[in-house]
């Protein structure tokens, strides 16, 4: 497949409904999983299900959005885990120091002014470092996996400078978003966190689609060299959707950390490795130019169905789902592979 064809594939104006056997992997793989674990949990097939679906699969959807620009360029950032860690600790160091925190400590209900700070300033950090990785890569022309291992240890070391390794408490607002949600009727409800991975991924596309930053994205993935002939400044594409992958790690981190009623050193732990797996999972290339939001989307929700149906079925032990989720996992990309050769060949 050529360079023009391939953008032209996957560009803007190109129809939806032009699919490929490649597109269609993740959506049979996603059926097969919901028809299996209906038959092997019997409380699966529920509305609850749904809500514990989508709040599993909230702060993972907020991730892949930045991964999968970054992916697109043809590139990977390997720090994701610790930039979301790094940003709810700084976050929850900010909301216990005095200014925040008030004489009577974290019971005292802070102003708006001072939750945006204590909320945005994180951000802004990791949009920073984010940018630092990227303007590194494409400085050094080292791969960006070895910028952003270091960028990985720069992270956690500064959060465990910061915490000591201690637990800090988060504003109200984002527990309310971690674990509260939009109730339509008594067995279901919408996480807010849900509403807003889904609000991110809508922006996520309508960028990706619609927009010149989105085309040259594209661009930069599948011929590079080719891009930079055309007028794109390749680099600084490169460097924005390391910045934008930042951003959103560092919002997936906030809204993991208010899931949990507060930041320890070790939450997302595995962030990394399963947002890598959902976007992969949901057939966007590793090495660049293919792929886009509604396969992310595709790719969280089958991760997510799969995490949640071995969880139901109660004849499985720990260790046993771990064994099996590698497994199903290892199927899936190994299929997605394949179609994705054959469809390179044609």
């Amino acid at each position: 497949m050529s360079f023009e064809s391939d953008i032209a594939s996957n560009s803007p104006g190109s129809p939806w409904w032009r699919f490929e056997p490649r597109d269609l992997a993740p959506l049979i793989t996603l059926a097969v999983l919901i028809l299996f674990f209906s038959v092997a949990s019997r409380g699966f097939f529920s509305l609850g299900t749904i809500t514990l679906v989508l709040q599993r699969g909230a702060v993972l959807g907020i991730v892949s959005v930045g991964l999968t620009y970054v992916l697109l360029c043809g590139e990977i950032d390997l720090s994701v885990g610790t930039m979301a860690l790094w940003t709810a600790c700084l976050c929850g160091v900010l909301f216990e120091k005095p200014f925040a925190a008030g004489k009577g400590g974290v019971e005292h209900i802070p102003s708006a002014a001072v939750v945006i700070v204590v909320t945005m300033v994180p951000l802004l950090v990791a949009v920073f470092l984010g940018f630092l990785s990227g303007f590194l890569t494409m400085a050094s022309r080292m791969p960006s996996f070895i910028i952003t291992l270091a960028m990985w240890n720069i992270a956690e070391g500064l959060a465990r400078y910061l915490t000591q390794s201690q637990k800090f408490a988060v504003p109200g607002f984002l527990e309310v978003i971690g674990n509260g949600g939009l109730r339509i009727n008594r067995d279901f409800s919408i996480p807010y966190s849900a509403l807003l991975a889904g609000g991110i991924l809508l922006a996520g596309y309508v960028v990706l689609k619609h927009t010149r930053f989105g085309r040259y994205v594209y661009m930069t993935g599948g011929n590079r060299e080719a891009a930079r002939l055309a007028g794109v400044r390749t680099s600084w594409i490169v460097i924005a959707s390391l910045a934008l992958c930042a951003l959103t790690a560092g919002i997936g981190g906030l809204v993991n950390a208010g899931r949990l009623g507060s930041v320890s050193q070790d939450q997302n732990a595995d962030l990394l490795l399963n947002a890598v797996a959902c976007v992969v999972l949901g057939g966007t290339s590793l090495f660049g130019g293919e792929g886009g939001m509604g396969r992310t989307l595709i790719g969280v929700l089958t991760f997510s169905v799969l995490k949640v149906g071995l969880d139901q079925i109660n004849w499985i032990d720990n260790f046993m789902r771990t064994f099996l989720l590698g497994i199903v996992l290892m199927t899936a990309l190994v299929i997605n592979g394949l179609l994705a050769r054959r469809q390179q060949v044609q």
